[in-house]
């Protein structure tokens, strides 16, 4: 039987819901217990909503200010609170699972038996949910494709949050850490590759300066985040990150490992539920009919016909641009979709529309 604040720790999970809420299910406390030591969960239950200084932590806990500072330092630097220096006053705010706390055990990319333990606890956990609820059904898009937008037709109107450089050339520091998704999925079973780069996930900012201070990433520079861009490019990668205007982090998505396109590719219209506001067009004369945009696309968009009739089923297109990236003939193209509405403008605009596409 688990301790009481273990089952405190479900339930204040399950309050803040994420991807994979707490349930009171035996994978949970297995889990739990290997993530958080009890003074960790007794804290994180406690820790209100945003962002908050130690002392005040420390007060509601009713505990000594050092202690709680020291408790706080440890699990930030364990991936189980987020924190941020603010003048001279270190903030910490309590992560979800997803997105937050999962995604943070694997970025550092390093392969102990304990990063092993907690995949397979993680993955156990995971299975054991999405056995017990049907497949989340996105009402309205928390993530979003950022496209390749060397690849838009220049008569397109191209807004800075369509440009992944403009986020690099705007945000300092940088930071790049590896492919959580594609790194739980090699420690659990070293044969799951795909082969696709892993040291490709970026952070902007506050959220950057968070990963560097905990040593989950590095630092980068704006020429090295600019080649890591064009590196997942050629790999065929999908930018996506959340839907606002203003972005903290950039995944480098593959659609057999990456959450965000994996919960994209379940619902009855991938397209809707996770876009770019593009879609692919074709130069039949430019075409040779090599089908490498075929084979490159992540959703299985694009079919050609008869040898050469080419289609894209825009139910099922993201607006990537991965078929125009890997075209050498310049074939393919992006326009603008006029059925995907612009991102909210911040995150009040962004759960507004949740909401709202749930009434």
């Amino acid at each position: 039987m688990s301790e009481k604040v273990y089952h405190e720790l479900c339930e204040t999970l399950a309050k803040r819901r994420g991807r994979y809420p707490g349930k009171d299910i035996p994978e949970f406390y297995a889990l739990a217990e290997e993530l958080f030591t009890k003074e960790e969960a007794e804290v994180y239950n406690i820790i209100p909503k945003g962002f908050h200084p130690a002392e005040e932590i420390a007060k509601v806990l009713g505990k000594d200010l050092k202690e709680v500072a020291r408790i706080l330092e440890g699990m930030a630097d364990k991936g189980l609170c987020t924190a941020g220096v603010m003048g001279e006053i270190t903030y910490y705010s309590a992560p979800v699972f997803v997105p937050g706390i999962f995604e943070f055990q694997f970025m550092r990319g390093t392969r102990t038996e304990r990063d092993k333990k907690i995949a397979r606890l993680i993955h156990a956990y995971k299975a054991a949910v999405d056995a017990g609820q049907a497949p989340p059904k996105i009402t309205y898009p928390t993530t979003r494709v950022i496209p390749v937008d060397r690849k838009i037709q220049a008569e397109n109107k191209i807004h800075t949050y369509h440009q992944v450089e403009s986020y690099i050339d705007k945000y300092q520091p940088l930071a790049v850490s590896t492919c959580f998704c594609r790194h739980e999925a090699k420690l659990i079973d070293e044969n799951d590759n795909c082969g696709k780069p892993d040291e490709v996930c970026m952070q902007f900012g506050m959220g950057a300066q968070f990963v560097i201070d905990r040593k989950m990433g590095r630092a980068i520079s704006k020429e090295e985040a600019m080649e890591i861009l064009k590196k997942t490019e050629e790999a065929g990668l999908v930018h996506a990150a959340i839907n606002r205007q203003e972005i903290d982090f950039l995944c480098n998505c593959c659609a057999c490992h990456c959450m965000i396109l994996k919960t994209a590719l379940v619902q009855p219209k991938p397209g809707m539920a996770l876009n770019s506001g593009f879609k692919p067009v074709h130069d039949s004369d430019l075409c040779t009919s090599c089908g490498n945009c075929v084979d490159r696309c992540p959703t299985k968009a694009i079919s050609m016909s008869d040898g050469d009739v080419w289609e894209v089923n825009t139910d099922l297109c993201i607006g990537c641009g991965v078929c125009a990236t890997g075209c050498d003939f310049e074939a393919i193209m992006l326009v603008e979709r006029a059925d995907i509405l612009p991102p909210p403008v911040d995150q009040k605009a962004l759960l507004d529309a949740v909401k709202a596409s749930r009434n």
